[in-house]
């Protein structure tokens, strides 16, 4: 039933952002003495020599090397007696770069663009997001868009080589926990990591989709915002994309969700209740019954559903799908949110068998009662094949989000936690293995 489609993606190691180098408070205060007791010459010398080297790599880069500076000016008792010179070059010094795709670009997903303008007949504009590994692990979420054709053929727009962080927009002051709130210091600490964790940031108009970055900012997501599966919610005539994805710090994880109309604003915040555990979990692109529909993997082994009246609250889950053939006897799991069709809601899954092998598979959900499994495909959708198996993590295939066009299923997928590409299948035809 499928045919791989091209293009593929890979990372691009070329793709660096520009971030603040942090040292300790000795290691701050030795380095800005060193600069403050270099001669003008020397500093200007030196500040042309960074520019020549780095300046062209980044959009507004003396921009961002002068903000790096203010983040150390509280250790400097004179700095409204430098140059600006000196300041830039003390800030180069607390700058670094960081390629966000080094190690892997993989675990995508596809939802329709908010601009549909300007296409030819049949097309389809769509946003797609990609999870970018960097250096240490870390994971953020980029972007990329293009148009699928009326032969349901990927083109994807030729991407630039720069990355852009969004500004950050807090959503709490501390002084609302230190004056009107009485608690434990630990209660306290961890009820700032949680205000902490949901902020709302935003990109300049004039900032490229392919260039926006969203980077691991609360130290809930330190080391990386993993998995991000965006769906477009409709409502009463409206839209939004939500993607819920795993806020990881190195040791706990937590599922956060984005919100945006445009992809430029964003609001991130952080799903409660106790249904909110483990990883993967994908909202249905409507509500049914009045209520948002989830589904999830609660116990890390199998499909759960959960329902509630708000998006950020999930306190009821049942199992809808155990691991039933031989190739899904380790997990079974989601890979994005449901498609809906006038025979049921297909939910695209993934499985593990034998040696770690990652498959992609499908199960049928029934209309109106999404809890109830009316159909699933005896053998997989998708398996890495031998061009695929070989990566950072082998013998796996991975999606966290599909796109319907016209009467496709167009599926972005992983293939061994490396690169990305897509696959396509016909509804109809699908629609009767299921069944």
């Amino acid at each position: 039933m499928i045919k791989r489609l091209y293009p593929k993606l890979f990372p691009d190691p070329k793709r660096v952002i520009l971030q603040f180098f942090e040292l300790n408070h000795a290691r701050t205060k030795r380095v800005i003495q060193m600069v403050s007791t270099l001669d003008e010459k020397e500093v200007i010398k030196n500040l042309n020599g960074v520019f020549i080297e780095f300046s062209k790599r980044h959009k507004n880069f003396e921009e961002v090397i002068f903000s790096n500076f203010k983040k150390v000016e509280k250790f400097i008792q004179s700095s409204k007696l430098m140059s600006r010179e000196r300041k830039l070059l003390i800030g180069s010094y607390f700058s670094k770069e960081y390629s966000i795709s080094a190690a892997a670009l993989f675990n995508p997903s596809m939802v329709p663009h908010p601009d549909q303008t300007k296409l030819e007949k049949d097309s389809l504009r769509f946003v797609m997001s990609l999870r970018a590994t960097g250096e240490g692990h870390i994971s953020s979420i980029e972007f990329r868009e293009g148009v699928i054709n009326k032969n349901s053929d990927i083109h994807i727009q030729k991407n630039s080589r720069y990355l852009n962080h969004p500004k950050i927009i807090k959503q709490h002051r501390d002084d609302i926990l230190n004056k009107k709130l009485n608690y434990t210091s630990k209660f306290a600490t961890e009820i700032r990591d949680l205000l902490d964790s949901n902020y709302a940031c935003n990109f300049s108009e004039e900032v490229p989709l392919s260039e926006r970055v969203l980077f691991p900012h609360s130290r809930s997501e330190s080391v990386g915002m993993e998995d991000a599966r965006f769906v477009r919610f409709v409502e009463k005539n409206d839209f939004t994309y939500f993607g819920t994805y795993t806020a990881y710090n190195g040791r706990i994880c937590r599922t956060q969700i984005i919100q945006t109309k445009d992809f430029q604003s964003f609001k991130i915040g952080t799903l409660h209740g106790n249904a909110i555990s483990d990883k993967g979990m994908a909202l249905f692109p409507r509500k049914i019954k009045n209520k948002y529909v989830i589904t999830s993997r609660q116990d890390g082994e199998n499909i759960f559903i959960m329902s509630s009246d708000d998006v950020y609250n999930w306190n009821d889950a049942r199992v809808i799908k155990t691991s039933e053939q031989p190739w899904e006897y380790i997990q079974v799991g989601n890979c994005g949110s449901p498609i809906e069709t006038d025979k049921g809601w297909i939910l695209i899954t993934h499985a593990v068998g034998p040696m770690r092998k990652y498959v992609i598979s499908a199960i049928l959900l029934d209309l109106e009662n999404p809890s109830k499994v009316i159909g699933s495909l005896k053998q997989p959708l998708i398996e890495p094949n031998e061009n695929e198996r070989e990566g950072y993590v082998p013998n796996v295939v991975y999606s966290c989000g599909s796109i319907v066009h016209k009467k496709n299923i167009i599926i972005p997928y992983a293939f061994s936690d490396s690169a990305c590409g897509f696959a396509r299948v016909r509804i109809a035809e699908l629609l009767k293995k299921l069944k």
